[in-house]
């Protein structure tokens, strides 16, 4: 890459620093101006008596009632049960005062922690830390690893970096601690010369909109960062009419597909631990950014101490559940207790009419929780005479216990603001952004609860719970949290607040597979991070990096891409050698699969014969080495773009981990 570092060279002494080579112009995004909410109007506290509610609430929501049937309702829910529907927003507010009446028990055992008001910069520097730049703000000049993670960044991520690192600087200044380098001293602007990546940037204009299918069905665009998108689409509204780039918002929610990329889809899961960490630190970087360019506010909450309920299921921290549950299952990657609810109300729940919506006898509830304590682990409880309802009331009530908000209390109130951005595509780059960095625990348990929720909308003809519907009950179980602090809407606001946090429940139950895959972007920058740490001797001799280059060149300019090879793919444990496949431009990973079961079935393996149930499905050839860990090809990645983009890689053909095999 052009005029990327050589090394962290600079002033002795300083903190903040980016290599002083870099040079880029970045655009000054104005800082948001965030009007601050007014609170609810008298007559509207006194009419919902509800003294409790700030400690349940969430920003963005309203606590009070709302007595009028929303204006405009998603087209999904006008097919069968109109007046069902009209009292939709009804159904929130009843909600809200359901957590209230089933939460006075749990608060009386256990208090609620403030919540902290982080210092000056201390946000900052909690964001280069989980960025992965925290060296940037330390005395380490030697520190490779940024200086590879900053070469993958786009303009528009590295001038988020520029903010942060700028707020860091003034505030260090304030409290007088140490001198900090200048950030014009870091991001120059005076050079007019521009990067590598920059010129790549310059031509994507034409490619950020999203084309049509011959379906008519919008692509969902990766290949170019979000933040890139998003302010390329920014310059495009300011010389076009606002009016013909918008959506026109009737309610309705499109259908969106992948764009077809050579290199495949990779799902979350599908990367190694190591990469996934890139991937958060990557992915922190590009929302940040683009939260930037749509004025939005991130602000990261933390919870202060909190008394812990005493007991095995019910308030206790998701990880610490999943870990204990690992003990019992190694494949654990949601609670048992979960596992088990979601399993008897997809038996026994999904036809029951009003399911989710139906609150349950709250006497019933509290036997069934403390039997389920009890009697769970042991083995000894039985589901047999339980009613769906009780159960269905008890799973929200176990997501509002939790200790920390399922969305994590960093991330809480930007899943809440996703809702204030009017361009779908770009609410869907956030909430995709988001999902990425959730913890393991959360991000596995929010699938499986959206999976549920996607059945039960699916038996809407039996259940009569449309996809609004069970977006208007859930959304206060997972954007409510007492943990968080509220910010109250403005007066009149109430009822337009509580169906854009629908909205975002919707989208997310709507569009979880496009929300559980890793952005081309994202892999591409992954790839270049993990080249640039297996060169890292380059940055150290300017003279080597640039002979290097010259030869790599030369061998790029004698030796094009071929059009097709031979390649050996291991089998491992599976076949006595490795098997060797022709490839071509249209050669899949799904086609060398299905070669390998006919060799396994030709050869009569004993593992075929062990495991009669196994299919080819569960196999899947593993990209490992080169400039990736470990990844799992899409069926549909083409081998030879693969092999062209990563040659020094190996395949190797494995069985899929269970609890991918059950998906």
């Amino acid at each position: 890459m052009k005029n990327r570092p050589a090394n962290m060279g600079g002033n002795e002494g300083f903190v903040g620093r980016l290599p002083s080579s870099w040079n880029f112009t970045a655009t000054r995004i104005p800082r948001p101006q965030i009007q601050p909410n007014r609170f609810l109007s008298q007559h509207r506290k006194k009419a919902l008596c509800l003294p409790a509610l700030s400690d349940t609430s969430s920003s963005k929501m309203s606590q009070a009632p709302c007595t009028k049937p929303p204006d405009r309702l998603s087209t999904d829910c006008l097919r069968s049960q109109d007046s069902l529907d009209r009292l939709s927003v009804d159904d929130f507010w009843q909600e809200v005062q359901n957590i209230q009446q089933s939460g006075s028990d749990s608060e009386q055992e256990g208090s609620v922690g403030d919540t902290k008001q982080p210092e000056e910069g201390e946000q900052e520097k909690e964001w280069l830390q989980d960025a992965g730049l925290s060296t940037l703000i330390s005395e380490d000049l030697e520190d490779v690893d940024n200086v590879g993670l900053l070469s993958t960044l786009t303009r528009t991520q590295a001038a988020a970096v520029q903010r942060r690192l700028d707020t860091y600087t003034c505030s260090v200044r304030k409290k007088n601690k140490q001198p900090v380098r200048d950030v014009r001293d870091i991001f120059r602007a005076d050079n007019p010369k521009k990067t590598l990546m920059e010129t790549k940037d310059s031509g994507r204009d034409s490619q950020t909109r999203s084309p049509l299918d011959s379906c008519g069905r919008e692509f969902f665009i990766t290949d170019a960062a979000y933040s890139d998108q998003a302010a390329i689409l920014q310059k495009q509204t300011k010389l076009q009419s606002r009016n013909s780039r918008r959506r026109k918002d009737d309610g309705t929610l499109p259908k969106l597909i992948s764009a077809q990329c050579r290199l495949g889809v990779t799902r979350i899961g599908d990367l190694s631990a190591q990469d996934m960490k890139k991937v958060r630190q990557l992915a922190l970087i590009d929302m940040t950014a683009l939260c930037d360019i749509l004025e939005m506010e991130l602000k990261r909450h933390k919870l202060g101490k909190r008394k812990l309920h005493e007991s095995c299921l019910f308030g206790v921290p998701l990880a610490t559940l999943v870990e204990n549950d690992q003990k019992i299952k190694p494949t654990t990657t949601v609670p048992l207790i979960l596992q088990a609810m979601f399993s008897f109300l997809e038996k026994k729940g999904l036809d029951s009419e009003g399911i989710l919506r139906i609150p349950g006898s709250q006497s019933r509830i509290k036997n069934l929780q403390q039997k389920l304590e009890t009697n769970f682990y042991p083995g000894l409880f039985s589901w047999e005479e339980v009613n769906p309802n009780d159960v269905a009331a008890l799973l929200k009530k176990f997501i509002r216990e939790l200790p920390a908000p399922l969305l994590t209390p960093e991330h809480l109130h930007t899943f809440n603001t996703v809702q204030d951005i009017q361009d779908l595509q770009q609410r869907l780059h956030v909430l995709n952004l988001l999902v990425l960095l959730l913890p393991e625990p959360n991000r596995s348990t929010l699938k499986a609860l959206l999976e549920y929720l996607e059945k039960v909308v699916s038996r809407e003809n039996k259940n009569r719970m449309s996809l609004w519907n069970v977006s208007t009950i859930m959304a206060p179980n997972l954007f409510m949290h007492k943990g968080v602090p509220p910010s109250k809407p403005a007066e009149g606001d109430e009822k337009e607040q509580a169906e854009r946090a629908a909205d975002v429940m919707r989208l997310l139950i709507q569009y979880q597979d496009l929300l559980w895959t890793i952005p081309n972007f994202l892999m591409v920058q992954v790839r270049k991070l993990n080249e640039n740490s297996s060169r890292r001797y380059q940055f150290y001799d300017r003279r080597i990096k640039n002979l290097l280059r010259k030869m790599q060149s030369e061998k790029t300019e004698k030796n094009p891409p071929e059009p097709y090879r031979t390649v050996k793919i291991q089998a491992a444990h599976l076949l006595s050698d490795s098997m060797e496949v022709w490839l071509d431009t249209e050669s899949r990973a799904g086609d060398a699969l299905a070669q390998f079961h006919m060799n396994l079935l030709s050869m009569g393996n004993s593992v075929v014969k062990r495991n009669s149930s196994t299919t080819s499905l569960d196999y899947a050839i593993y990209e490992v080495g080169g400039n990736i860990g470990e990844h799992c090809l899409d069926p549909n990645t083409h081998l030879l773009d693969l092999y062209n983009n990563n040659p020094s890689g190996e395949w190797i053909i494995k069985l899929r981990p269970a609890s991918d095999r059950l998906l």
